[in-house]
């Protein structure tokens, strides 16, 4: 779990037990914690690839098989067409990857945040 996420485990841990600093703790006490954390904790979702809850999964598949009964019942239903989203499909872990290609900038402080932007700026020719 440690490998995994340590700061999923550090926040669950704290939100769970108040054990803000683990390693002070002895292994066999952490492993115990940890075991006992919820099904739904950050730590256990990351490592069973969920995004969501079990509970937000079965809610959001009501949503779908809802809308597609509704769906089925208009004009557009009965062509086939302009069918509605599944919002299941888009809590499942590879849609959420797809979208996650993005980069990201990670600044350590507030001075290479406003240096990297004044640089940007001049670049693209944008006013201060």
């Amino acid at each position: 779990m440690i490998n995994l996420d340590e700061d999923a485990l550090v926040c669950d841990l704290a939100e769970t037990y108040q054990i803000y600093d683990y390693k002070q703790l002895p292994l066999n006490q952490v492993a115990v914690f940890a075991y006992g954390l919820r099904d739904d904790s950050r730590i256990k979702q990351i490592m069973s690839d969920q995004i969501v809850s079990l509970e937000i999964t079965l809610l959001a598949n009501i949503v779908d098989r809802l809308s597609i009964s509704l769906w089925l019942q208009t004009k557009d239903g009965q062509k086939g067409v302009n069918r509605p989203t599944s919002i299941a499909e888009l809590l499942k872990k590879n849609h959420k990857e797809e979208s996650d290609e993005r980069d990201y900038l990670v600044f350590d402080s507030g001075e290479d945040f406003e240096n990297y932007r004044k640089a940007l700026l001049a670049k693209t020719g944008g006013e201060e």
